[in-house]
């Protein structure tokens, strides 16, 4: 569990991909979205084609409506209506409309951690679980859920 935001940028994102950062949030912003990626790769994880920052929860939330116009649960809310594949990275995925001569790739993602509940059924009982929303750059938006890799 997260306790505050300290740590390298680094640091941050593979305890997160484990699982570890259940009161923060992670997401992933494309270049092309992004007015100036270079500074925002200050505060998260450069990749390819954009930048990865995981932030404390209300903080995160703030940010990432400011960076893409949308209230992260909406957005949440909206994609978890297509399930789709989203790369354990959170930077790419397979959008479930590729195919249709459209240029697909994603542009943003958010997601949070949910802690293991050995209670459940289902993934919950396996483990931590990563909730991830992805944005196509086609327009649709879908959803992915799994077990967190705690290596």
């Amino acid at each position: 569990m997260s306790d505050d935001s300290t740590g390298d940028a680094e640091t941050r994102y593979a305890a997160f991909r484990r699982g570890e950062r259940t009161d923060d949030v992670c997401f992933y912003l494309h270049e092309e979205g992004v007015g100036n990626v270079e500074a925002l790769s200050e505060l998260g994880v450069r990749t390819d084609d954009g930048v990865v920052l995981v932030m404390p929860g209300e903080e995160g939330r703030a940010a990432f409506q400011r960076a893409t116009s949308l209230d992260p649960m909406d957005f949440a809310r909206m994609a978890m209506d297509t399930e789709g594949e989203i790369d354990d990275d959170l930077t790419s995925g397979a959008c479930p409309d590729a195919g249709d001569g459209a240029d697909h790739y994603v542009k943003f993602v958010f997601a949070f951690a949910e802690a293991h509940h050995p209670e459940m059924e289902g993934l919950y009982a396996e483990g931590d679980v990563i909730h991830a929303y992805a944005a196509c750059a086609c327009g649709t938006t879908y959803s992915d859920k799994w077990v967190a890799d705690g290596d």
